[in-house]
């Protein structure tokens, strides 16, 4: 890894990447068969030869490469990543004085110039995923910096860089420290979360909705029937019920999410036996619900970008509006979506035509509430916006 290749970009795109365009791709390369193997420290250099940044080379979704630097003498060693790290946990100094959020991201890819690694903390455990093998193969150098620069209980790993989507976890995600408890309890706004963190490629909740729980919780709950789907362990019930629904719904396919959303009301003092927990395809659900006139006050839809049953294919790009649709149809009037995507393949301006799109289809109007993205400690490049992949739309169903 210390031999460096130098790659020559073709004259079209040298400026995106002089401007700050973090990823790499091979069509932008004209000598790209010169990298041999993941982990290859790059230079690219314009078609004079003039340098423009290093990078290193990592397949990662559409990308074959991250930018690391735009300094020609850089060292990719230890002393590198502990600046990045340092720098990166001076940015959220305020998270770690939170004491009612136990929960955050202290890393963020690209956001924080290192693009295919997140590091996130748990009650002092920190989790590092890595997202290619390119940069897992700087994994103690990486490792070496974490340590250099927080105290922690213990440090996990997930390696999500299988080209088949397949979570590519060793016999035991724990690196060094102690080994947590299974599940540690975590604190978010005020609300406790079990957390695994060994125990597959995720952990039982999602740090990037923090700010849409807490909007449920704080301002639409109260009094409110919530449908939650595909719900997964129930955060948004659980933040729900704490702000005062008169009952919460949780549907979600995989049979896991009846013990796991069962945990978190447990956790926090809410007896799940007053709460329904349903596994059965959400589609299906939409169906029942259509058929015996159920409404509701609230509904939550947070689909998986693209995801793949036995009966069925949903991918949000291709069927958010039906999915939402059928949502609208059992939401009370007056009543509220949540609806939610992390697909990075469009926009917010496109997501909020989905919407449009659903609404005329079945004749209806809405007024659109709030809308969020990533939160604070989700650090995005402004030159790479597709890394702000998270889109919430609350809507108001007016008819």
């Amino acid at each position: 890894m210390t031999q460096e290749i130098d790659l020559i970009v073709k004259s079209e795109f040298t400026r995106d990447y002089r401007d700050g365009y973090p990823l790499i791709s091979k069509e932008s390369i004209l000598n790209w068969d010169d990298v041999k193997e993941e982990g290859s420290v790059i230079n690219l250099v314009d078609e004079k030869g003039k340098f423009i940044l290093k990078a290193y080379h990592g397949v990662q979704n559409k990308g074959y490469g991250w930018a690391l630097s735009t300094n020609i003498d850089e060292k990719i060693d230890t002393l590198f990543f502990t600046k990045k790290i340092k720098s990166a946990l001076e940015y959220r100094k305020d998270y770690y004085s939170d004491e009612s959020t136990t929960a955050f991201r202290v890393f963020n890819g690209e956001g924080d110039g290192i693009g295919g690694l997140t590091i996130d903390y748990f009650d002092g455990f920190y989790l590092l995923t890595w997202y290619s093998l390119g940069i897992y193969k700087f994994k103690s150098s990486i490792l070496e910096a974490l340590k250099n620069s927080v105290e922690y209980k213990g440090i996990y790993q997930k390696k999500r860089f299988d080209s088949k989507g397949k979570y590519l976890g060793d016999e035991n995600d724990f690196i060094c420290g102690d080994e947590a408890q299974a599940p540690i309890l975590v604190k978010e706004n005020g609300i406790n979360f079990a957390i695994y963190l060994d125990d597959g490629a995720m952990v039982g909740l999602f740090l990037d909705q923090r700010d849409v729980r807490k909007t449920i919780r704080d301002k639409y709950a109260k009094g409110k029937s919530i449908l939650n789907t595909f719900s997964y362990t129930g955060a948004f019930s659980v933040a729900a019920a704490l702000g005062g629904s008169t009952k919460t719904t949780s549907v979600d396919l995989a049979k896991r999410s009846l013990k796991k959303t069962s945990q978190q009301f447990e956790v926090n003092n809410i007896d799940s036996n007053c709460q329904d927990i349903i596994v059965e395809d959400v589609f299906n659900y939409f169906k029942y619900a259509l058929k015996k006139k159920l409404l509701f006050d609230l509904v939550v839809l947070d689909p998986p970008s693209f995801a793949r049953s036995k009966k069925r294919t949903f991918s949000a790009s291709k069927d958010y509006v039906n999915l939402l649709k059928e949502a609208i149809q059992i939401t009370k009037k007056g009543g509220i979506i949540v609806a939610s995507t992390n697909s990075a393949n469009f926009n917010m301006m496109t997501f909020s035509d989905f919407i449009a799109k659903a609404f005329k289809e079945l004749n209806g109007k809405y007024e659109i509430k709030e809308r969020f993205s990533l939160p604070k400690d989700f650090r995005v490049l402004k030159k790479f916006q597709e890394g702000n992949y998270l889109k919430v739309v609350f809507i108001k169903r007016v008819k």
